[in-house]
């Protein structure tokens, strides 16, 4: 008990080290105060019946998309984060609107993103506003993702599309949708979704890692033994690469998955992924695009990755003995993400607060840009961070 108290002391002056005025670290009212204003050139560019998931497109514009994107419940999710950090109404009415827009999407079940799609929104929504409506949205979003789940298989399906390259894809990314199935089966008493949730987590963590804790992104299975026959990285440079996304997602989603269920194989995963992207990243913290690309240090980076790892890394270090390392690799991800360098403070970059995320490059798509998720992610970062603190 003792250690842990030591521990949590360590991490309070760590990070009380990293929050003032020094450099492009800046106080957290300071910070708060710029991202408003970003986010309200955005928030300008919205239209009624849509969502902003990236900028610019090839036209120069906004891609802007409907609920039945996997990244339509991002927006939301970022202003309802903004929202609980600022206390300001304005958040809360733009998170509403922007998250009763997507009414509907809770039914759909050709997708295994909605985790990412209802979650975000709605979780966030029922989280901070605590309307009985939205939690209704959130389990019937889960009982529409368990269909989606084959029990001999023991995972949920992915992708329905490339039927011909794969007969039953499970991609890391899916490791990210499972917390609202915990969370589902904690309000409702039904175990049925945390079931599918650990089996699911387990089956990934079998066949999805080499064994230098790098992560194949799709592992395609047969539906009559179970078994997987097909190991690829579809948004990877090449098949045996680790694509920096993709380790973000394992990584986060064995965080999570320790935290709702305390078995010591998940910590014990997140603490190998974790450490083998810090062996790996540059000295600014921020992720390439694919950790395997020869052109490094020439090219991309993903500040989405970066994003999603930073989160991770605050709440690892809350679990992990080794929670120090694991905090200072937050709080100098957060930083680089934080500097002029990542983020745009000027109404510039569509509104939106990341610069310099990549979606697909492999298909030539959200190359260099600013994407949703990545403000997302952030976002969620710079709100643990303060929790930690507080």
């Amino acid at each position: 008990m003792k250690v842990r108290i030591l521990l949590f002391l360590c991490i309070a002056l760590v990070i009380s080290s990293c929050s003032g005025e020094k450099g492009n670290k800046k106080e957290f009212t300071q910070l708060t105060g710029e991202l408003n204003d970003q986010l309200k050139v955005l928030v300008q560019a919205i239209p009624e019946d849509k969502v902003p998931r990236s900028y610019p497109n090839k036209e120069g514009d906004y891609w802007m998309v409907g609920i039945t994107d996997w990244t339509c419940g991002f927006p939301a999710g970022s202003f309802w984060l903004m929202y609980e950090m600022t206390g300001d109404e304005y958040w809360k009415q733009v998170a509403l609107e922007n998250t009763l827009k997507l009414d509907g999407v809770q039914y759909r079940t050709t997708t295994h993103d909605l985790g990412f799609m209802v979650f975000c929104s709605y979780g966030n929504a029922y989280r901070l506003a605590g309307n009985e409506d939205y939690k209704d949205v959130i389990i019937q979003a889960s009982e529409s993702l368990l269909t989606r789940f084959n029990p001999t298989i023991g995972c949920i399906r992915s992708w329905d599309h490339n039927r011909d390259k794969w007969d039953y894809p499970v991609i890391v990314d899916n490791m990210m949708n499972l917390e609202m199935l915990f969370w589902a089966s904690e309000v409702t008493g039904d175990s049925k979704y945390r079931v599918a949730a650990i089996s699911h987590a387990d089956v990934t963590l079998e066949n999805h890692f080499r064994d230098d804790w790098s992560s194949y992104h799709v592992v395609s299975y047969d539906t009559i033994t179970g078994e997987p026959v097909a190991k690829n990285t579809h948004q990877g440079l090449n098949h045996e690469s680790a694509w920096g996304r993709g380790q973000a997602w394992g990584f986060y989603g064995y965080t999570m998955c320790y935290r709702e269920t305390g078995d010591k194989k998940y910590l014990n995963a997140a603490e190998n992924i974790g450490d083998f992207m810090l062996k790996n990243l540059p000295e600014d913290m921020v992720s390439y695009w694919d950790f395997n690309d020869p052109a490094i240090p020439n090219t991309n980076r993903d500040a989405s990755t970066a994003a999603i790892m930073a989160s991770a890394f605050y709440e690892l270090s809350t679990f992990s003995d080794n929670g120090e390392t694991y905090l200072d690799a937050a709080n100098k991800i957060t930083e680089s993400l934080t500097s002029l360098d990542y983020r745009a403070n000027d109404g510039s970059n569509g509104g939106f607060l990341l610069k310099h995320s990549v979606g697909h490059k492999p298909n030539n798509s959200e190359v260099d840009v600013a994407i949703n998720y990545a403000d997302y992610y952030y976002l969620e970062a710079l709100k643990r961070q303060q929790e930690l603190l507080k």
